[in-house]
């Protein structure tokens, strides 16, 4: 059965172990979910199931549907030692220049270059006469979502639900992230 879960990134912080080593975790608010809908192929051409936590639905697809109506899933199903696969939204950055968004280089400070330091330079060649879809522009950077694979589950506390998960996982604070294992 694959383990799926829906929590919300409160912080970053550390954990000392046993011998005194330092671990760097991310705490995530994993409230109890509820499935709320159980898809298949006969109905509705498709296997998956829906989850809710509050007013948040989400919907995956997982490989056998042993899933029944009304099942609460928990931080429970999740151990010390787990690999997890952490999804969510990238902390948004706004507008940004090509500098940030696609590290360029800028033109240089001398040589006759005046008040354009951080901009593109050329963005096409004579033919064919028009921007070439694709190339590298400033623009809007940030909130696409981002997954991140093989991640420790470090800690798990039962009676806060709360994850503890090693290293860093995309998003801001009180991001929504999902985890499934």
């Amino acid at each position: 059965m694959k383990k799926f879960m829906l929590g919300k990134k409160l912080e970053m912080s550390q954990i000392f172990e046993e011998d005194g080593t330092v671990v760097p975790v991310t705490v995530i608010k994993a409230t109890p979910i509820e499935v709320t809908q159980v898809k298949t192929d006969e109905k509705d051409g498709y296997k998956a199931v829906q989850v809710a936590t509050g007013t948040t639905r989400r919907e995956f697809r997982p490989e056998e549907s042993e899933f029944k109506m009304g099942e609460k899933i928990d931080v429970t199903i999740f151990e010390a030692g787990d690999k997890v696969k952490i999804a969510g939204a990238v902390k948004g950055r706004g507008f940004q220049g090509v500098v940030k968004r696609h590290n360029f280089a800028g033109q240089p400070k001398t040589h006759g270059v005046k008040h354009a330091h951080r901009q593109p330079g050329s963005i096409g060649a004579v033919w064919p006469q028009r921007v070439v879809k694709g190339t590298r522009m400033a623009g809007h950077m940030g909130t696409n979502r981002v997954s991140i694979q093989g991640l420790r589950v470090v800690k798990t506390d039962k009676e806060q639900n709360l994850l503890y998960i090693r290293g860093a996982v995309p998003g801001a604070r009180g991001t929504l992230l999902e985890i499934t294992a």
